[in-house]
């Protein structure tokens, strides 16, 4: 995991770890469908965090977004 800003990481770190890893385990692949995400970056946004890495399964560039954190 890598992070992009310090506020991107204080977004993340408000989730408790369990939903953290459910988070990481429930990322759409557009290949695979549910898929883990590895190798991700954490961006900040306007609507929350975004996780941006690979898909476990196939290696295809994913993307997820956790809303309102």
């Amino acid at each position: 995991m890598n992070t992009i800003s310090f506020n991107a990481m204080k977004k993340w770190k408000r989730i408790p770890a369990n939903i953290q890893q459910r988070i990481i385990n429930n990322v759409f692949c557009s290949n695979c469908k549910l898929t883990t995400i590895i190798n991700y970056i954490i961006e900040d946004s306007d609507n929350g965090v975004l996780l941006k890495g690979e898909c476990k399964k196939c290696g295809k560039e994913v993307t997820r977004l956790i809303e309102d954190v």
